[in-house]
């Protein structure tokens, strides 16, 4: 009795600890609730007659060994996120000349093309024509010298004493101007030269708008207001200093002007705040970030946006009473508990017209399990961010949170989990069985995204849904095939498939459609169950996509995403937030 007494004051002290940590300044891991003795803090479907109401909110206290493991871990090295500011930039379309601007730094988009010069060398365009004038030829000048062509991602900026702004920077925009990348770059561009200048002002406009629709105007200064926020954000929570974000205001020159482009700007940053969020689960280390703190962070969304949002957070037992053996196989290593998170999106008011889902691959750390990642190439180390889909999912909810669509219901569904090492973990030739019924035979353990993936879609098709797109960093296959920046889709419908290259295109993220070729599925097949979770090395991307499809309702149109490649920046080391700016577009466009 007394070694038990002192057991449970121990995780007590170790529950208050952790919850303590987790409640930092930081708008990130914190408890909405602020309960004092909580380990696990989450919305639960209380389980009636009908599995589809009654859910409340309440707090768990875990007094078990599993429980004091999951305590410790999430205080594993004492680090926790530090409070950041997220870029908050105002944007406002303005029709004025840009001469006659006044600020801290003027910015000029400027193609390959607005740089010819006629037989005087002078510009032969007007804007950059009438700037020069200005400025007594000091434009031509810089050019010339700095070798200034206006090729994407150039840039060159002056210093300009006694005038109506302090410094006027030359951007490249490349010779195509009709890319929504392109103009994003633009954005981009504005952020550094804004922060090596520390301005907290700015403006940008075109040095040509020739031939430029107004629909394309528009589209335009979206991309380069998405481009100057993700540009002026830094993820720097886990640094010991950091510098505040200086940029407040960015005025659009030139791109029109009216309820429409202002709808279409406050569009873009609610986006990025969804980019933004997807990029700091991304970063954030698999100490900090455990399945028990993503399901904080759902529930959190939902509560921030309860008037469209309601959370739904499931337990071990309550995924055993559903029969997802496949997911909790896939769990079982870890001290760390799994948590199903299911958020649902309907509108505040209207009809639903659609019901959609998107499903996230939620692996907030991949060992590989007895297949262990091993060897030169293995990136063990940032197995952190096989929860890119889950991100992306989680972010899409933020983003839709503020936008709130019209007739549309969205499920957004991650079976977060570890994929770990243990005594009580999954073994290479263990079967497991899905909510479905149907046996796997798991042949290779670092094969386990699809194994959560499984039971995470049988659960979408069960919620009436009539589309459903599930993202994965999935396998390695696709990144060998199609590079780090591309991601490669699969789907049966080509319906579907022209709605995600429709909102891709939209968006200038990169995908490209795979084929499904169902004679691969030969070798998925397994001699003591229903099948394998392999199928070798060969096609690796399009099997493991096959393996997805035995888990789809027939009924379901269904589009798998392989984001492996584009989910992580190597130059940058951080993530990238792919994904939610295409998820948005495709939700939005079924909402019309």
């Amino acid at each position: 009795m007394a070694a038990a007494a002192v057991a449970t004051a121990s995780l007590l002290a170790a529950s208050r600890l952790s919850h303590a940590a987790s409640s930092s300044s930081s708008s990130f891991f914190a408890c909405p609730r602020r309960c004092p003795d909580a380990i696990l803090c989450f919305v639960r479907l209380q389980r009636r007659s009908s599995p589809d109401v009654f859910r409340r909110p309440f707090c768990r206290m875990g007094h078990s060994a599993a429980a004091a493991a999951a305590a410790t871990s999430a205080s594993l090295g004492l680090t926790k996120p530090n409070a950041v500011e997220i870029p908050q930039i105002v944007f406002a379309a303005k029709e004025v000349d840009s001469v006659e601007w006044k600020g801290d730094i003027l910015t000029v988009a400027v193609s390959e093309n607005d740089m010819k010069k006629d037989q005087d060398s002078k510009f032969v365009n007007l804007v950059l024509k009438k700037l020069d004038e200005k400025l007594g030829g000091l434009l031509t000048e810089a050019s010339a010298e700095e070798d200034f062509s206006g090729k994407s991602g150039q840039s060159t900026v002056l210093r300009l004493p006694g005038l109506g702004f302090k410094r006027i920077g030359l951007l490249g925009l490349g010779s195509s101007s009709s890319k929504v990348s392109a103009y994003r770059g633009i954005g981009e561009a504005v952020a550094a030269v804004a922060k090596a200048a520390q301005a907290s002002n700015a403006a940008v406009c075109l040095a040509s708008s020739d031939g430029l629709s107004e629909e394309s105007k528009v589209i335009a200064a979206s991309a380069i207001a998405s481009g100057t926020v993700l540009g002026v954000f830094e993820d720097n929570r886990f640094k010991s200093e950091s510098k505040k974000p200086l940029l407040k205001t960015v005025d659009i020159i030139g791109f029109g002007s009216g309820s429409e482009l202002d709808q279409k700007l406050k569009y873009a940053t609610d986006v990025c705040s969804g980019v933004i969020f997807g990029k700091e689960l991304v970063n954030a280390p698999a100490n900090v970030l455990t399945p028990g703190v993503m399901a904080e962070e759902a529930s959190k969304i939902a509560a921030l946006y309860s008037d469209v949002l309601t959370a739904t957070i499931l337990d071990v037992e309550q995924c055993k009473e559903l029969k997802m053996g496949s997911y909790l196989g896939v769990a079982a290593a870890s001290s760390n508990p799994p948590h199903f998170i299911h958020l649902c999106y309907k509108p505040p008011s209207g009809d639903v017209k659609r019901k959609l889902a998107i499903v996230g691959k939620g692996l907030t750390f991949d060992s590989g399990g007895y297949n262990i990642k091993t060897g030169p190439g293995c990136s063990i180390e940032l197995m952190k961010f096989d929860m890119g889909g889950a991100a992306a999912t989680l972010g899409t909810a933020k983003a839709l949170g503020q936008i709130k669509p019209p007739g549309v219901e969205v499920h957004f569904i991650v079976a977060a989990c570890e994929n770990m090492i243990s005594g009580t973990g999954m073994r290479p030739g263990d079967i497991v069985t899905a909510s479905n019924g149907k046996t796997i035979e798991v042949n290779n353990t670092d094969a386990e995204g699809r194994l959560t993936l499984a039971d995470a879609l049988i659960y979408a098709c069960n919620q009436g849904i009539e589309k459903v797109v599930d993202l994965a960093t999935l396998t390695g296959a696709c990144v060998v095939a199609l590079g780090p920046s591309i991601a490669g889709f699969f789907s049966p419908s080509d319906d579907l498939a022209k709605e995600i290259d429709a909102a891709a295109e939209a968006t200038g993220e990169k995908f490209w459609r795979m084929p499904l070729e169902e004679s691969y599925w030969e070798s998925m097949k397994s001699g003591v169950a229903d099948m394998l979770n392999t199928g070798g090395r060969q096609g690796g991307a399009i099997t493991a996509a096959l393996f997805l499809k035995q888990f789809v309702d027939e009924k379901v149109q269904w589009l798998h995403i392989d984001m492996a490649g584009p989910v992580w920046n190597d130059k940058k080391r951080t993530a990238t937030g792919f994904g939610v700016s295409t998820l948005v577009e495709w939700v939005l466009k079924n909402s019309q």
